[in-house]
């Protein structure tokens, strides 16, 4: 494989000191720790291997904490590292500034051909870890809006919202930003308010902060009714109808606002759903 790519990449052009493979090269630039192991000595290799596999792991288990950030750029330097290692034989004449011209060209073409494209790929499509109500929550991303049905639990994106006129003091503003809750009523269920409660096809259940004290209200066709669960703060005369009114208008979420639904578990830690 590695004959046949230089081949058609033109790589046999390229002159190679007598310790280094094209092979070793490539599969160095794309596995952390290998080119360290393929270097040798090979206890120092089955070091290095065996830390960028612990600091992979840190990563994933801690997704979104401080420490997977902290494992993330340590498995980058040490990847970057063990490759300037190897290609140590071609670098052999060259003075510092190329040495050092060398390994900043070596860690940005491993930040934008490997790291960056591989974390955004994963939590564009598969698990973004989401900060909500200062903890972490890991969401899936690959689950099928058509299986969501009442009481699963899904994030979403709020969309900027405001009413009112501020110079009349009835001004209602939210900021745009992730959401995190039940869907309590799904597309064509029947939802009516009351004092204190709240029924969807007839089952009473108690009232979430700010919900209206009347009304009625259908869900649309593929839509979700999800109560938003917002800090609030404020200054002036609003009155209550017209936060309870803004935030139902939150509460219908649509399938463009769909972003993942949460994970129970993440490895051996529950998640808390706020």
């Amino acid at each position: 494989m590695g004959d046949w790519l230089q081949r058609r990449l033109k790589l046999n052009r390229l002159s190679l000191p007598p310790q280094m493979r094209f092979v070793e090269l490539l599969t160095g630039f794309f596995v952390p720790g290998l080119a360290v192991y393929l270097r040798g000595p090979w206890t120092l290799g089955l070091a290095a291997l065996g830390v960028s596999a612990a600091l992979f792991s840190v990563y994933v288990i801690w997704l979104g904490h401080g420490a997977a950030n902290l494992a993330f750029g340590m498995l980058m330097s040490l990847h970057c590292t063990g490759f300037v290692y190897y290609c140590s034989p071609s670098m052999a004449q060259a003075g510092f500034q190329r040495r050092l011209f060398f390994t900043i060209m070596v860690l940005v073409a491993m930040m934008g051909l490997l790291y960056w494209p591989s974390r955004n790929l994963v939590q564009e499509h598969w698990l973004t870890p989401l900060r909500i109500n200062n903890q972490v929550v890991v969401v899936q991303r690959i689950f099928a809006v058509s299986n969501i049905q009442r009481g699963d639990w899904i994030a979403y994106s709020l969309k900027e919202y405001s009413e009112g006129e501020a110079h009349n003091g009835g001004a209602v503003w939210f900021h745009g930003g992730t959401g995190l809750g039940p869907v309590l009523a799904i597309a064509g269920d029947h939802v009516s308010f009351s004092a204190g409660s709240y029924s969807v096809n007839g089952v009473n259940h108690l009232s979430f902060p700010h919900m209206p004290q009347a009304g009625e209200w259908i869900v649309p066709e593929k839509h979700w009714f999800i109560w938003p669960n917002l800090a609030i703060s404020g200054h002036g005369n609003v009155s209550e109808g017209a936060i309870d009114g803004a935030l139902l208008q939150l509460a219908d979420v649509a399938p463009d606002q769909y972003f993942g639904q949460p994970l129970h578990h993440w490895f051996w830690r529950q998640q808390k759903l706020p």
